[in-house]
């Protein structure tokens, strides 16, 4: 009798250890995340539709993600974001009550619109947040001879025609591209723009070279070597005859 209750008592015990074993932990409270439902071009003013919420857990979100919608819902992306990425402050921008454009203008700089055709703006395949180079090129004063020159390199496309969105990869007839520049480089932009024609290149978007041209330096001028005449001093000469020849001989000093 005795064995019969302690085998039924180390039945019960093992079991009790099985089911505390099996039993799952409490699920660890979650973070929630905003991020992109869908991809969103740069300059989309961002509404409730662009948005997803995603969970994760606590202390492990980026710096500068959302929790909430509504601190997202109404600002503009200053540069695209795909879908499923997380929502960060940095690629962001404040409307601010102006329009998508003027708020993915970056500190500092301006946004400078030029006419272009389909040629210079790339056989219509520039898209808002391509980088190019901007070459001039003009005449001379005849006429007869061009001269190209890379007057701007690495300048971010902001817009094209009226969009700054970059949601097509087919080529588009482009009229006008918007460009963001520093005050000095705008001035550079419609000088040459002035002075002539200009073209636009596309970059890849991984090249940081500079490609502005290099102006060869101009020599610096010889310095002018004058030279002194100092006079002789009126030496003895004699004269010698050879037949029909005369000739003068200095007399050296002795």
């Amino acid at each position: 009798m005795t064995s019969l209750l302690l085998a039924a008592l180390a039945a019960w015990v093992a079991n009790n250890w099985l089911a505390s074993r099996m039993q799952a932990p409490p699920a660890p409270a979650q973070d929630h995340i905003v991020t992109a439902a869908i991809e969103i071009p740069l300059g989309t003013k961002l509404e409730q539709r662009h948005l997803a919420m995603i969970e994760m857990i606590p202390g492990k979100a980026p710096a500068g993600a959302f929790h909430k919608y509504e601190d997202v819902i109404g600002k503009v992306a200053s540069s695209s974001l795909i879908a499923g990425e997380i929502v960060l402050a940095p690629r962001l921008a404040d409307a601010n009550g102006g329009s998508a454009l003027a708020s993915v203008v970056a500190a500092n700089m301006r946004a400078v619109t030029v006419r272009v055709d389909d040629v210079v703006g790339v056989a219509g395949f520039l898209l808002p947040g391509n980088r190019v180079d901007v070459i001039a090129t003009e005449k001379d004063s005849s006429g007869s001879q061009a001269r190209a020159t890379t007057i701007l390199s690495n300048v971010k496309v902001l817009a094209v025609d009226q969009s700054a969105a970059a949601d097509s990869n087919q080529p588009v007839v482009v009229r006008a591209v918007t460009l963001e520049l520093s005050p000095p480089d705008a001035e550079i932009l419609l000088k040459g723009k002035t002075a002539g024609a200009i073209q636009l290149t596309l970059r890849n978007p991984l090249d940081e070279s500079d490609a502005r041209t290099k102006l060869a330096a101009t020599p610096a001028p010889a310095p002018k070597v004058v030279r002194m005449l100092i006079p002789r001093p009126n030496l003895p000469q004699i004269t010698v005859i050879r037949g029909t020849q005369v000739a003068r001989v200095v007399q050296p000093h002795e």
